[in-house]
């Protein structure tokens, strides 16, 4: 009994003392024309509108999306990986326009502000979440394009996971502000 205490004990003891490793988290990736959809394994920068770049623990390379809709699809889907380091998300605000995005603007999912059900369809077609580095510029593009403001975990799963409808889409902006533009 008295070993038995003693091995608990020491146990106790080994698990206190073990470090809690952190891992750094990786910065965003420069997006290149080599860049593939994870999904699609269409060229990225082919498309329209805004990116995402999600970072699985031990893998250097992120998983690169066409539109932002199909990384918060892929987080939300139960049977993809759950290890993920980061996410990043084009900051549309920064833009130089809805067909450039941009390659170096990226933000972290978890800060941005995104426009959902606007009238602007993402890159492949579909409704995109439209990502924004402020509220301000969120709300703006919004009064320009419809939709509504809302913030990462807001976005409803079915918004992303759901049916598709492109018929009411755009593929462009109204607005010639925001940085999200023609």
């Amino acid at each position: 009994m008295k070993r038995a205490l003693i091995s608990i004990f020491m146990l106790g003891v080994l698990a206190a003392c073990q470090e809690e490793v952190q891992i750094a988290k990786p910065d965003p990736v420069h997006l290149t024309p080599e860049a593939a959809g994870h999904y699609c394994q269409m060229t990225v920068l082919e498309h329209d509108g805004p990116k995402a770049q999600i970072h699985l623990a031990g893998n250097p390379n992120p998983l690169w999306f066409t539109q932002v809709r199909d990384a918060v699809a892929f987080l939300r889907s139960p049977e993809e990986p759950k290890d993920i380091a980061a996410v990043y998300v084009n900051d549309m605000e920064q833009a130089e326009s809805w067909t450039q995005p941009g390659t170096d603007n990226w933000i972290d999912l978890d800060g941005a502000w995104f426009v959902i059900g606007s009238d602007v369809a993402g890159g492949m077609g579909a409704p995109e979440a439209i990502p924004f580095g402020t509220q301000a510029g969120a709300d703006a593009f919004a009064r320009d394009n419809k939709g509504r403001v809302v913030r990462a975990e807001d976005i409803p799963t079915d918004y992303v996971l759901g049916a598709v409808d492109v018929s009411a889409a755009t593929s462009v902006p109204m607005s010639a502000k925001h940085g999200a533009t023609q």
